[in-house]
């Protein structure tokens, strides 16, 4: 099975979440999106907006780029 780019950014999303030690209803509360649409992002089921990804790298103190390594 191909994995597609949605797929290996939602992955690396829940990598770097872990990381931190959040769980999806944390990173929720710090984005202001819902669990629920995080958790399809993880798994690679949304294309999220370029703001989306800002919100998840700042509530990851993150620079944005870092989702896409």
């Amino acid at each position: 099975m191909k994995v597609t780019m949605l797929q290996r950014l939602g992955k690396r999303i829940q990598a770097l979440r872990d990381r931190r030690r959040m769980t999806q209803e944390q990173l929720a509360a710090k984005t202001g999106l819902s669990r629920g649409y995080l958790a399809r992002l993880e798994t690679g089921r949304h294309d999220p907006a370029a703001t989306t990804l800002a919100k998840i790298a700042k509530a990851l103190r993150l620079p944005i780029a870092s989702l896409f390594k």
